[in-house]
């Protein structure tokens, strides 16, 4: 319980302050009164949720190969593997940023977004994905540093990005009156921060080196059959929104920009629990690596035990709260009877999306990532698109309760799956 409270925590705050850059740029951006550059920057943030869902993908991968690695006394091969899966990952990371950007007005449209808010959302995307890579590398360097069990510097390096944001946020958007591309260029300066800083703090462990281009793609292979399986699991969440916000955007700006208000809360409010997807991997990977069985599934319980007791505290504070986050974001209309909704109700539906993304968590660690895949891409369709269809008739809030609903199926077989086949691998060990 030690041992993973104090990587979780550590690691909820470097989480938190990840998502505190959004959270920041939202809500300066709804202190201008306008919903429609509210319900912009909620489309600008679906796809930036879609690009940080594969950064997190790839440093879930580097961070497990390092940690068995380090684990298994082999430093000298995680070295050469994780300096050639970061020059490969950069790579990868600098195309898909300049592709998103060369067609985003395509790709918002697509979303529903429309007249000013389709501008809007625009300018944001356009200087920001190309830059994409400089939270591919804050990601992975994070990853790395808490694979080597420095939990506090791994903090250190995500907190410093929610600083630099907090603090350019106010000057560019309201002070030089900038709107979203102040929103924007604050966003570029707190990812550059946070690259910088965590590759000075990786420097103490010598984990990085001169690459070895002989080895640079099958080393970087070698992660990617970890980190593939991690993209297209993390990549279902953000697609299910993606058609959330499109099925949202039938209805007012005051429904988009709360339900934007409500996906920048979630993060926050529940980075403790994602949290534990990238903490708990570590130390079940450590153990797996090291022979002790185990203590794996003394892992997972108590995870599940730490993700209902952060359900039902933020549920508490949310639910004393809700006037406070109403007028926080300046909702009105549609977008107040959905935060209203959400911290009533609605909000108790993340119990099952723990016990998800920490079941997946454990799969990937396990050495079966394709069920992580499986039941991630279950809740994004069967879970996501038949119940938000379905709820849409009866409105945006029918939207935010069928996006609820289709998530409680999925979280209790997930966890079901998780101990049997932790019970299978202990049975080999057995035998």
């Amino acid at each position: 319980m030690r041992h993973v409270v104090v990587m979780a925590g550590t690691g909820t705050v470097g989480l938190m302050a990840v998502f505190l850059v959004d959270f920041l740029n939202l809500f300066y951006i709804s202190r201008l009164g306008d919903s429609r550059y509210t319900a912009a920057i909620g489309f600008a943030n679906a796809i930036g949720f879609l690009q940080i869902s594969i950064c997190i993908g790839m440093s879930i991968g580097a961070t497990v190969i390092a940690a068995r690695l380090v684990g298994a006394h082999q430093y000298e091969r995680a070295k050469r593997i994780v300096t050639s899966f970061i020059v490969v990952m950069t790579a990868i990371m600098i195309v898909l940023g300049l592709c998103i950007a060369a067609y985003n007005r395509e790709i918002l449209y697509l979303l529903g977004a429309r007249d000013v808010v389709l501008q809007q959302a625009s300018h944001f995307v356009v200087i920001v994905s190309p830059l994409l890579f400089l939270i591919g590398l804050g990601m992975v360097l994070s990853g790395l540093l808490r694979a080597m069990g420095d939990a506090k510097r791994s903090m250190n390096v995500t907190v410093i990005g929610a600083l630099v944001a907090g603090s350019l946020d106010p000057l560019f958007i309201l002070v030089f009156h900038l709107g979203l591309e102040g929103a924007a260029i604050s966003t570029v300066c707190s990812r550059l921060a946070v690259a910088l800083l965590g590759f000075y703090s990786l420097r103490r462990y010598e984990l990085l080196q001169k690459p070895e281009w002989k080895y640079i793609w099958s080393d970087s292979l070698e992660v990617f059959k970890i980190s593939f399986p991690a993209i297209l699991t993390n990549l279902a969440t953000p697609v299910g929104g993606l058609f959330v916000i499109h099925t949202m955007s039938r209805f007012s700006s005051d429904a988009i920009a709360g339900q934007t208000a409500i996906d920048r809360l979630i993060p926050v409010a529940f980075a403790f629990v994602f949290a534990l997807t990238g903490s708990v991997g570590p130390i079940i990977s450590q153990n797996f690596g090291a022979g002790l069985r185990e203590r794996m599934q003394e892992t997972m319980v108590v995870s599940l035990k730490l993700v209902c007791l952060c359900v039902f505290c933020a549920w508490f504070v949310f639910f004393i709260g809700e006037d406070l986050f109403i007028k926080m974001f300046a909702l009105k209309a549609d977008g107040a009877a959905l935060m209203h909704l959400f911290c009533h109700w609605v909000i108790i539906n993340n119990l099952f999306l723990g016990m998800l993304f920490v079941s997946n968590t454990a799969f990937n660690n396990l050495g079966y990532p394709l069920l992580s895949t499986l039941f991630n891409w279950g809740r994004a369709t069967l879970g996501t698109i038949p119940f938000v269809y379905v709820g849409a008739s009866y409105g945006p809030q029918g939207v935010l309760v069928g996006q609820a609903m289709g998530v409680v199926p999925f979280g209790i077989m997930a966890v079901i799956c998780t101990f049997v086949v932790m019970k299978n691998i202990q049975m080999e060990k057995v035998a």
